[in-house]
């Protein structure tokens, strides 16, 4: 049995990093309600703030706007339907929602789940072959009727298509629209400026950064309003009541702030062991092919398509041999079902059954990727010959 673990599938979660370990650990011990008034809340509370503040400045945004979540679900969540129904407050009737055909169930579910309430009128938008929106779709469907919000994320989790939020901000500006974006995977990975991209709301988490589980923001314009999903004690802004968890949110902070100091170091080592996996991957199995845009994608992220394999066979063999790696999406893995991004991208339910996401993280080397290449041929033979 194969001890050594090569760990491709930090699009999923990335282990986390010392710095976030040490200011997380450093409070655990520590007791106090950030909401208390009396000394031991005021330190917690002082951990927060300055948490925001640390945030704040890694993503050009001012500190009143980072909503702290337990994640990007709930950040996605807390867009599109609080500022849905917002929105709905002042246009009226039922307004439509556009977003992409792409996009994380995260944001897909909720709106899926407001349209069956006849909540709202919601309209996907179709991508090319490399997984890019159709911006001629965006500016007629912005055109013909009141919309109350457009969401469309930043890099795509499972092919790593980046998206052109400068244009879809241009577009909604002309009408008035605000602009959500899921940017959980951008974080640390390409650059990221709240206020100079222009969206109104972002989703950022701690996990995909190195920082701990279960933590979280929604960056929202203050003079954006945003219904409350929840109601209690009328923490951050009274969008999200909670108690705040301070040792997460401080190991957040930390990690955030790094993984913005090293962004561009960290995606030229990043996409040059991608370029040298694809290459060599394709090099041992001709047929290989990569989706996604081959220029304008996450720096970490190699999505490869295997004709003649199940991908969830691959990953089992690879698996078998210490080398963990995904089908997609992790939300949806061990679900029989084709990628809903690739069926989106054109690909058949065939094609879109035999792909691997090899994501490359902080912790990957030149190892890991000649551990892929050394077993690839043999797995994918297997996997093929399983077939017939």
């Amino acid at each position: 049995m194969n001890e050594q673990v090569h760990y491709l599938d930090h699009a999923a979660t990335t282990p986390m990093v010392p710095a976030a370990i040490e200011a997380m650990t450093e409070h655990l011990r520590d007791v106090g309600n950030a909401s208390s008034l009396h000394a031991s809340g005021r330190r917690a509370r002082r951990v927060v703030e300055e948490s925001r503040e640390t945030i704040a400045q890694a993503l050009n945004c001012r500190p009143g706007e980072v909503v702290f979540t337990s994640g990007g679900t709930e950040s996605d969540n807390l867009a599109l339907k609080g500022i849905h129904w917002s929105r709905t407050a002042v246009l009226g009737g039922t307004p439509r929602l556009v977003s992409s055909a792409i996009e994380h169930h995260a944001v897909l579910d909720p709106l899926r789940w407001l349209q069956d309430c006849d909540e709202a009128e919601v309209r996907l938008l179709g991508v090319d072959t490399a997984g890019r929106i159709d911006l001629d779709e965006l500016r007629a469907l912005t055109s013909d009727a009141p919309t109350s919000l457009i969401s469309v994320m930043w890099a795509n989790n499972e092919v790593g298509t980046l998206q052109p939020i400068e244009e879809v901000v241009a577009i909604a500006s002309q009408h008035g629209i605000p602009v959500h974006t899921d940017a959980v995977q951008a974080l640390g990975a390409v650059p990221l400026d709240f206020a100079a991209s222009g969206v109104d709301a972002m989703t950022v988490t701690g996990h995909k950064v190195g920082g701990p589980y279960g933590v979280g923001a929604l960056v929202v314009r203050r003079e954006l309003g945003v219904t409350p999903l929840s109601h209690g004690g009328g923490q951050e802004r009274d969008i999200r009541s909670g108690t705040l968890d301070a040792p997460a949110i401080a190991g957040f902070a930390a990690a955030v702030e790094l993984a913005v100091k090293q962004q561009a170091e960290h995606a030229t080592r990043l996409t040059e062991l991608r370029d040298d996996l694809v290459r060599r991957v394709v090099a041992e199995v001709p047929d290989a092919h990569l989706h996604g845009d081959p220029d304008r994608r996450l720096p970490g992220n190699a999505h490869l398509g295997f004709p003649g394999c199940e991908g969830d066979s691959l990953l089992m063999l690879l698996d078998a041999r210490g080398i963990e790696c995904s089908t997609g999406s992790a939300c949806s893995a061990g679900v029989a079902q084709p990628s809903h991004v690739l069926l989106a991208m054109g690909c058949s339910e065939e094609s879109a059954r035999h792909s691997l996401r090899f994501s490359l993280g902080h912790t990957s080397t030149q190892v890991d990727v000649d551990a892929v290449v050394a077993a690839i041929g043999p797995v994918v033979e297997r996997a093929r010959a399983a077939r017939r």
